[in-house]
């Protein structure tokens, strides 16, 4: 693609998509974002509109369920590349609120999937997808040899066995996790966002518009909303820590996740709009390495100054939870030439730094 290629960004006004905006913008590419500006996420949205109408980026508020709103979109912002970002995120809360999950996840990338193809002339479509589509993800069993887990039975994670299973109840060791890795999801999000992949690539399949999915993992830094308790765990924690609340872990403090920094995650989208060829191998963006959330709250606490016993291992558990997640980058690094830059360490103080000084309804 050129750096004057037309791109749409539905949900660009969020974390990810306002960087990601205006990183666009000022490669020079002519960037419409399409949001809701829905007020879990953005407040009263004003905010969030001022702080992605920049660098000649056009702002379009609507749903993507709305299917002829979307669909003038297209036409008035002459698209030639679509980056999905619109979603509902969280795991706890899709559990609560399945209908509504599946409404904006699944029928809005249905709407967006039907005006691309009477609008015409997409050549690319990026979803921004998550690793939570694997489910446990990928494992060994004692030979060393992939074992494919289940979701964790509520019996065992009520006695405090937290490890992943095979289908015979055998423990398995979580290793880093690639798209060979079959999908397996666990909550009613992940089911969802699994659903996205499906729409756009059976939906699109045989036209002109060739579909790059992204599997990112857990994505932080400046910019994560701090007023919406379904997003990121580090915005959970810096919330409390603001709040002089204490930390409360789950399980028993070992569940790993891969945290993998916003400017690291949008130059991944960035290379996905600038490769050549898009493969229909979904694309996994990580940091590549893992770190149990009892040690991130550690960090966390320390880097914002704050008391470091202000924790509790509570363990609590959540339905839908997965323990283990780490993904392989390999591919990411192959096809598209990307690697992470900002390790977790530098991305922590970046973030706290700014949550610290920041409102609960600051965007990026």
């Amino acid at each position: 693609m050129s750096d004057t290629t037309p791109i749409l960004v539905t949900g660009g006004a969020g974390f990810i998509g306002a960087r990601l905006a205006r990183r666009l913008a000022r490669l020079g590419h002519p960037v419409t974002v399409f949001d809701t500006f829905s007020e879990q996420v953005h407040g009263n949205g004003s905010a969030a509109r001022t702080g992605v109408a920049v660098d000649g980026i056009n702002v379009i508020q609507g749903d993507v369920r709305d299917g002829d709103l979307i669909e003038r979109a297209l036409r008035a912002s002459r698209a030639r590349v679509v980056i999905h970002l619109a979603a509902e995120t969280g795991t706890g809360q899709s559990h609560t609120e399945p209908a509504h999950y599946v409404d904006v996840n699944v029928t809005g990338t249905a709407r967006l999937v039907e005006a691309i193809r009477e609008v015409g002339g997409i050549r690319r479509v990026i979803l921004s997808g998550t690793r939570a589509v694997y489910g446990e993800g990928a494992c060994v069993d004692r030979a060393g040899l992939r074992v494919a887990a289940v979701a964790r039975r509520e019996a065992d994670l009520a006695i405090g066995d937290y490890a992943p299973k095979d289908k015979v109840g055998r423990s398995l060791r979580p290793v880093a996790t690639a798209s060979d890795t079959p999908a397996a999801p666990t909550s009613v999000y992940a089911s969802t966002k699994l659903m996205q992949e499906y729409l756009l690539t059976q939906g699109l399949w045989g036209s002109e518009t060739h579909v790059g999915l992204m599997r990112l993992q857990n994505v932080y830094g400046p910019g994560q909303t701090l007023n919406n308790p379904y997003t990121g765990v580090l915005s959970v924690f810096a919330r409390k820590i603001a709040d002089g609340e204490k930390l409360e872990v789950f399980e028993d403090g070992a569940i790993t996740r891969d945290f993998v920094y916003v400017d690291d995650a949008v130059e991944a989208f960035v290379s996905m709009v600038q490769t050549p060829i898009v493969t229909a191998q979904p694309i996994d963006i990580g940091s590549g390495k893992g770190a149990t959330l009892l040690e991130v709250a550690k960090k966390l606490l320390e880097t914002m100054d704050a008391d470091p016993d202000a924790l509790r291992v509570t363990g609590a558990f959540r339905p839908g939870d997965i323990r283990h997640a780490l993904a392989d980058i390999s591919a990411a690094k192959a096809v598209l030439g990307w690697h992470p830059n900002v390790a977790l360490d530098s991305g922590l103080i970046r973030f706290a730094e700014w949550a610290i000084a920041a409102p609960r309804t600051a965007v990026a």
